[in-house]
């Protein structure tokens, strides 16, 4: 059976639809929580096939407020190294970002909140993961912080109006800034205060995602089965 290490680095960003698709594809997943769970060690990586890295309000080099980050940092270098594929989102694709040799910096350009059209490079239609996507679609963004450069080596392989670096991938480690995990359900809980002192309108958002939500959830779910297929192949 397919095994996956995914890692919970906020309470606010969880799993969401990953979960449902990992049962349906007898996924086996260890969840760890930052903060909560101990991480395993790089050599414990042996014993899983993949490895998933969600979102949170930190920067990648944090440990300060978030101790663990070294240990997940440590996990992405061996995951690099011995070509365990990984999927790093929001939070984790930056903090792939930044063990790779980016740039990651906190509060910078325009905040994204809601749905936000995604445009692919022409990059993605070689990419094992991206190509199963549609050249633009719509994922759910919530991020002040982002990734402004990213190393050679790196491959670009989607954009929005407001961030050029949306994902990308070195070897077999992709990095979103979107979330293809979240729906609808997790702009009902955002603040409506704070989301107007970022200059967004709640209801608006809730609007856009009844017409864009159904689009993006297949488009989600075909992004996880192309990495799992990775992860399998």
């Amino acid at each position: 059976m397919t095994r996956l290490l995914v890692i919970v680095n906020d309470i606010e960003s969880q799993p969401g639809l990953l979960t449902r698709w990992m049962i349906s594809e007898n996924v086996e997943f260890d969840l760890r929580i930052g903060g909560v769970s101990t991480l395993p060690g790089p050599a414990a990586l042996d014993a899983y096939d993949g490895l998933i890295m969600l979102g949170g309000g930190y920067m990648p080099d944090e440990t300060d407020r978030a101790p663990w980050l070294a240990d997940e940092a440590a996990l992405v270098r061996r995951a690099l190294e011995v070509d365990l594929p990984q999927f790093g989102i929001c939070l984790g694709g930056q903090l792939i970002a930044h063990v790779i040799g980016g740039d990651v910096r906190a509060r910078t350009g325009a905040p994204e909140k809601g749905y936000t059209r995604i445009d692919t490079t022409a990059e993605a239609a070689a990419d094992p993961v991206f190509s199963a996507i549609r050249p633009r679609t719509s994922f759910v963004e919530s991020h002040v912080d982002r990734i402004v450069a990213l190393p050679e080596e790196a491959t670009l392989l989607a954009t929005s109006a407001a961030c050029e670096f949306q994902a990308f991938r070195v070897g077999r480690a992709w990095g979103t800034q979107f979330h293809p995990e979240s729906t609808r359900a997790n702009i009902e809980r955002w603040d409506a205060e704070k989301l107007q002192t970022l200059g967004f309108d709640k209801d608006t958002l809730l609007e856009e995602a009844m017409e864009l939500g159904p689009e993006s959830e297949r488009d989600s779910q075909a992004l996880f089965s192309a990495f799992l297929a990775v992860v399998r192949g």
